[in-house]
């Protein structure tokens, strides 16, 4: 499994500890999310995208990655997919449309490389857009390399892009050329609109302000061999997850656990992120806390970030689950036993729901303040319905 899908579930160990960890909910970080959100319109896609909004997502995200760092020139989830195609061709009967797939992927990653290369994309003294018919022949290539990224991520779904459904159509006639004819126009006009949204607005204020090297494309993390997670770019120390969502008012809470988790992720702290934020590339909107401020509205327990670091790697080595599986029958009262045992030691004079230190610990003589705010007060009825407290 991975990050994402075990946080979409409330039955994992490891969305289970976040729940536990963060005192808050999620209601504040979504109220300070909103308020950061521009009044302008959406860019809403064409008719022709269809079901290829998932597609187009992937594509802008690598564009934009791009014009921060070239470093990576073809994503891993791209060479995997066409690595997975090159296997399938050496089957045994194997077909025609099976063997022009995977050279077509092979020369497809050699044309990206080296029009990357040439366009020079991160060159801070050049604009992020450049001429019109680079950029479009760039989007062609970006939107067949996040086909055959599906055959990574979901290679039964591989079989139903129009990339398999050209291929096996017309397997004789199948190379390059035809694969870069594909994509439908709107999906080209969609993606060029969501870059020259960035070309506009604050994202490229962000890349104006750093340099390559500062920059870190699809970076994976120390816990990363224990739970798959690979976030879409760190920039001097700003963790970005970029989004091409519509719904661009819909903060999701496995959307704000997983900016948590990427940090979390990062046990030895070797990116060095200090802010956490979204792009969100309909809207043009650029939204972003500083750590600190992101686990104080979570209501961190922990606000150590090594400590909680710590608690969260004991959780992912532990043997007995995995910390984005949903626990089996047997698994539940050890899983139960492990939450304990990681459970933060509230002790006197502290919050009984944030666990933080209280600035005045007495009420009165005799009588200890059990919360440090009204917000924490509140909140301890429903942390206590849910077996949190």
């Amino acid at each position: 499994m991975s990050l994402t899908q075990g946080l979409a579930s409330p039955r994992t160990p490891l969305r289970l500890f976040l729940d536990r960890e963060l005192s808050a909910g999620v209601r504040r970080v979504r109220a300070t999310y909103r308020s950061q959100l521009p009044t302008s319109s959406l860019i809403l896609p064409g008719p022709g995208v269809g079901y290829e909004a998932g597609t187009i997502g992937t594509a802008i995200d690598q564009r934009l990655r791009l014009a921060f760092t070239s470093s990576v020139p073809v994503d891993a989830a791209t060479l995997l997919g066409v690595d997975g195609c090159l296997a399938a061709a050496a089957r045994p009967r194997a077909g025609r449309a099976a063997h022009a797939i995977a050279e077509t992927g092979r020369q497809l990653v050699v044309e990206l490389a080296a029009v990357v290369q040439a366009m020079r994309l991160d060159d801070r003294h050049g604009p992020m857009l450049h001429a019109d018919d680079d950029e479009e022949r760039l989007a062609r290539l970006l939107l067949a390399a996040a086909w055959y990224a599906v055959n990574l991520r979901n290679p039964f779904a591989f079989g139903d892009t129009p990339l398999c459904k050209t291929a096996y159509s017309h397997p004789k006639s199948f190379d390059l050329t035809t694969l870069l004819a594909v994509p439908h126009r709107d999906l080209v006009d969609d993606l060029l609109a969501q870059l020259h949204r960035a070309q506009d607005g604050p994202l490229n204020d962000l890349r104006v302000a750093t340099t390559p090297d500062q920059c870190r494309p699809g970076p994976t993390f120390d816990g990363s061999i224990h739970v798959s997670a690979d976030a879409d770019l760190i920039a001097d120390g700003l963790l970005l997850d970029f989004k091409s969502t519509r719904r661009v008012h819909n903060f999701s809470l496995p959307a704000i656990l997983q900016l948590l988790g990427y940090v979390l992720l990062d046990l030895t702290d070797a990116h060095a992120i200090d802010t956490v934020g979204l792009y969100l590339t309909r809207a043009g909107a650029l939204v972003t806390w500083p750590l600190e401020d992101y686990l104080n509205l979570l209501g961190a327990r922990r606000r150590d970030l090594a400590e909680l670091r710590a608690a969260f790697a004991q959780l992912l080595t532990y043997p007995g689950c995995r910390a984005d599986d949903d626990p089996l029958p047997d698994q539940l009262h050890g899983v139960e036993q492990l939450l304990a045992d990681l459970a933060p030691t509230i002790g006197d004079g502290c919050c009984r729901v944030c666990a933080q230190p209280l600035t005045h610990p007495m009420v009165s003589p005799g009588r200890p303040r059990l919360y440090c705010s009204p917000f924490c007060s509140q909140r301890a009825h429903t942390l206590r319905r849910h077996g949190w407290l």
